[in-house]
């Protein structure tokens, strides 16, 4: 079978498209949840207003995982890595009891 520069394309415009399916697919799995083991050891919370105040007496109004020193995402980003989840995302306004800002 002699390639050709057109099914080179067709084929290389295939598997570009799959990797970024995949891409998009994986990144919504990769999102932590509060149900996580290693989230409810941590207090996690998708949204920091929403924390236990009683619970988590460390927490302070203003922190939220966007500004914590662990926190691995983007300014803008809804969602990005954490130090302490792995391959797991957090929100960007999310908390734990983790929360540092050294």
């Amino acid at each position: 079978m002699k390639a050709t520069r057109r099914s080179f394309l067709i084929l290389s415009a295939s598997v570009a498209s799959s990797l970024a399916l995949s891409r998009v697919a994986s990144a919504d799995e990769a999102k932590l949840s509060e149900d996580d083991p290693a989230a409810q050891k941590l207090g996690y919370r998708l949204d920091a207003s929403k924390v236990d105040k009683s619970k988590f007496p460390a927490w302070a109004a203003g922190q939220t995982c966007s500004n914590c020193s662990l926190y691995q995402g983007g300014a803008s980003d809804p969602y990005g890595g954490c130090a302490l989840f792995g391959v797991k995302q957090v929100a960007a306004r999310g908390w734990c009891t983790s929360w540092t800002n050294a």
